[in-house]
């Protein structure tokens, strides 16, 4: 099984609401694969601006690794993605620009109440990112 090493960002506002992606028909945080020569932390910032349009990110402490599998019909074999979580935020507001290329259709702020509803249609493993982070 082919393994994969990702990270990627569980982003507040100064409202402390937070950002959601939508790809591929459900609710998402932004993250992505590691590139050659980057640092895990690197690659989390990284990742949340391409596919957000973000820019003065500030990474704040590590929240977990998520593991899960899924078949990658480009190269049509099974994967193991391991991705690295980080608590980041941003303190001015900015526009958001969805990353078309990478099946974003939609981004927005979640508050508390709208969270509940993102979550029925999202992954296990983003459930698992924002249950650490509300700890």
């Amino acid at each position: 099984m082919k393994k994969i090493i990702a990270a990627g960002g569980l982003v507040t506002n100064t409202d402390e609401n937070i950002l959601m992606i939508f790809r591929r028909g459900k609710w998402d945080l932004p993250k992505g694969k590691l590139d050659k020569g980057e640092t895990i932390e690197e690659c989390a910032v990284r990742e949340v601006e391409e596919e957000t349009g973000l820019k003065n990110i500030i990474l704040g402490d590590f929240l977990l690794v998520t593991e899960h599998q899924y078949f990658d019909q480009w190269i049509k074999e099974d994967v193991l993605k391991k991705s690295h979580w980080y608590k980041m935020n941003i303190t001015d507001e900015q526009k958001l620009v969805p990353q078309t290329e990478e099946d974003i259709t939609e981004i927005k702020w979640v508050n508390k109440d709208e969270l509940a509803k993102c979550l029925l249609n999202t992954y296990p493993s983003i459930i698992e990112v924002i249950n650490k982070y509300l700890e």
